[in-house]
């Protein structure tokens, strides 16, 4: 066997990888949804959030029954919740624009595509953690700036809202939106703690 040989990864860090993976994909799925508008799309971003509960259903029997962790159990736990709220999000809100039939603008194209960049330093980060704690905290923290930059431009898409209304009509177009304007808002937090988490493991590792 060759000195180089890669060093088999434990169980858990595969599971969050896993996880992360899904949840990076679950967002870039949505991110299409919302430039093409597809039906079909949104379906699919539905059964990668069904995928990415089985991993965390497997993840949470595994930690059940093991007694030595990689890192604290709670820290686990914690981490696979928020990653999964993070996914759970980019669903809803699919689901909820098919549903209400709300069309894309340019606020919900640009919270997405920072979130989706949020997904992916989540995923890398998640993938460092075990052998290079500090480069995964450096994704930790990028992540933790795309969410700051979410919130300004969720806070600019709720201020242009109510420059709006016109008619009833318009407030219904306004309360859908403001909808789909608080999914993201709230995946954008679900981020900001997956990332606070991560950098609490990290300070227990080094």
């Amino acid at each position: 066997m060759s000195i180089f040989s890669r060093k088999k990864k434990n169980r858990f860090i595969e599971l969050l990888v896993k996880q992360a993976e899904l949840t990076f994909e679950g967002w870039q799925m949505l991110q299409k949804f919302v430039e093409e508008q597809d039906k079909e799309i949104a379906r699919q971003v539905s059964e990668i959030e069904k995928a990415a509960d089985e991993v965390r259903r497997v993840l949470i029997d595994e930690l059940n029954r093991t007694f030595v962790t990689p890192f604290d159990r709670e820290d686990i736990f914690a981490l696979s919740l928020s990653v999964d709220d993070l996914l759970d999000y980019a669903n809803t809100t699919a689901e909820e624009m098919s549903m209400l039939e709300i069309k894309s603008n340019p606020y919900i194209e640009r919270m997405v595509s920072l979130l989706t960049d949020s997904a992916r330093e989540i995923h890398q980060s998640v993938l460092r953690l075990e052998d290079h704690p500090n480069v995964a905290n450096d994704h930790a923290v990028r992540a933790k700036a795309l969410e700051n930059r979410m919130e300004t431009v969720y806070r600019e898409a709720i201020a242009d809202l109510f420059h709006m209304p016109r008619d009833v009509e318009h407030v219904v177009d306004m309360l859908k939106l403001r909808e789909i304007y608080r999914h993201l808002s709230n995946a954008a937090d679900r981020g900001d703690s997956a990332a606070n988490i991560i950098g609490d493991i990290v300070v227990k590792m080094i």
